[in-house]
């Protein structure tokens, strides 16, 4: 793969500007190779989880709702925020429960999300949760309007190359799992 270039030195990190949600902070690096120093925005935020419940007739469950970013509705797997104090794994089944109502066997890691490495700081965390049922109401927050749907896990494949789910990081999450279950991924798309 070769070698990695050197890191740049950071001279000076500014003040982070909190929102609700993540902080925005200014750096100033110098470049190893140029020697240029320039000001960079690093956005700060908790860890992030996600979460693919499967059932036991290998269904998905996938939840749609209104995301401000995009002004329309998103097709997603349930995650969220990790709350300070609490483990990524925790919180993905906490997220699930919350946002379903579905229950299963313990998560398990499929892999870590780095959503935007050019920008971002934080981690996302996928996880597995096998023979899920619904076994209570979802307990969505306040501002959270969202709706539950099953699918067969053979379609999340078709989803991904007709548009239907294009969150970034719950295709990466999706990936994870198909290619720790030897499914194939989906076709590729030509761009018109």
């Amino acid at each position: 793969m070769g070698q990695d270039p050197p890191d740049w030195e950071t001279l000076e990190e500014g003040e982070v500007r909190w929102s609700r949600v993540f902080g925005v902070q200014d750096v100033v690096r110098r470049s190893p190779k140029t020697g240029r120093t320039g000001t960079y925005h690093v956005i700060h935020s908790a860890p992030w989880c996600n979460v693919i419940a499967l059932t036991a007739a290998d269904e998905i469950v996938l939840i749609r709702q209104f995301r401000h970013g995009l002004a329309e509705v998103s097709l997603e797997i349930p995650g969220g925020l990790v709350d300070p104090g609490e483990s990524p794994d925790v919180a993905a089944v906490r997220e699930l429960v919350e946002e379903t109502g579905f229950t299963g066997d313990p998560a398990v890691p499929l892999g870590i999300i780095h959503p935007n490495p050019a920008i971002m700081s934080n981690t996302c965390y996928a996880y597995l949760v096998t023979n899920a049922e619904c076994t209570e109401p979802p307990r969505p927050e306040e501002e959270e309007d969202i709706h539950v749907t099953l699918v067969p896990l053979s379609d999340v494949p078709r989803l991904i190359a007709e548009g239907a789910i294009t969150h970034a990081i719950v295709i990466a999450a999706l990936w994870h799992l198909l290619a720790a279950i030897g499914k194939p991924l989906p076709a590729p798309v030509s761009i018109d």
